[in-house]
């Protein structure tokens, strides 16, 4: 595997910026067709816009509140999010916008916005915080959080699959490691996919954010060559095309979470996925295990994050 995969795959926070946008990934991207994702840090006064069409969207809060002023058919509506402190206390609202939607954020902190190209109309759609399917995944030094808010129980998307991860310091996530790259009815589906990452100190910690970090894997697989063994810090961007990928590991000290953007070719919208037989085995010793007590984030007990 040479250097330049590796770069291929990995991108480090503000490698793919463009005006008025931190990040961007979209069918520009070498050998990338089906998901996109732009990250943006606002101010007072700035204004991101999405107006492509034939592209659906999920507007998600990472930090901050954003108005967002969508256009479809003609008709101008505007939804206020009410988002949130940061990724590590608790759900957003996000907000769902057809592909025939066209739209302007405007607002104060880091907003995402994940895309997949389609001509297949789905209405738009707020979800609330409050709607969101919070799951526990996994269990003791395994344990994670997800918010299911884009997954297709929770959402009427047309391709888009869109969820987020909280991984305490110390547990390993996107684990037992995994692919879905082959299109096997019922089993396993194909979905290229997007981690975005933050990481900060645990709550009271006194280190600064600028030194929190994790790392991320991912290695070759039948469909195709990658490698990617990466110290992933906020704002680091990894494509997964292919190949299995895990684990997501949070250092010692600080809490990791991520952002999940997947689509793909086949016709069903789903996420099926096959582990790495060697490593299989993992997902059987849940059972005997508890969730990690820290486990769910945005209980007013974790504490405040700067």
């Amino acid at each position: 595997m040479t250097g330049f995969e590796s770069r291929r795959w990995f991108h480090r926070r503000g490698s793919l910026a463009r005006p008025g946008w931190e990040s961007v990934v979209d069918a520009t991207t070498p050998g990338w067709a089906h998901t996109g994702l732009r990250v943006a840090e606002l101010s007072d006064g700035d204004e991101v816009v999405c107006e492509e069409p034939g592209i659906e969207r999920v507007v998600v809060p990472l930090s901050g509140a954003f108005t967002v002023v969508h256009t479809e058919e003609g008709r101008m509506s505007e939804t206020h999010l009410t988002g949130r402190a940061s990724v590590f206390d608790g759900p957003t609202d996000v907000l769902y916008l057809s592909a025939a939607a066209g739209a302007r954020i405007t607002g104060r902190g880091r907003v995402a916005v994940a895309e997949s190209p389609t001509t297949d109309l789905r209405p738009t759609r707020h979800i609330p915080a409050s709607e969101v399917p919070i799951e526990l995944r996994g269990a003791g030094s395994s344990s994670r959080q997800v918010h299911n808010f884009g997954t297709p129980q929770a959402l009427d998307a047309a391709r888009l699959i869109v969820c987020e991860v909280i991984t305490p310091a110390q547990n390993w996530s996107s684990y037992p490691p995994h692919k879905h790259d082959e299109h096997v009815p019922g089993a396993e589906s194909r979905l290229e996919e997007i981690y975005y990452f933050e990481s900060a100190p645990v709550a009271g910690s006194p280190a600064s954010p600028d030194a929190a970090f994790g790392l991320f894997s991912a290695y070759s697989s039948p469909a195709g060559d990658i490698e990617i063994d990466a110290q992933v810090h906020s704002g680091d961007i990894a494509l997964v095309p292919y190949g299995y990928h895990g684990p997501a590991a949070a250092a010692p000290g600080y809490d990791l979470y991520y952002l999940n953007v997947m689509a793909g070719p086949d016709p069903d919208r789903s996420w099926l996925i096959s582990d790495d037989p060697g490593h299989a085995w993992v997902r059987d010793t849940w059972e005997r295990t508890p969730v990690d007590p820290r486990l769910p984030y945005g209980d007013t007990t974790e504490g405040p994050r700067r």
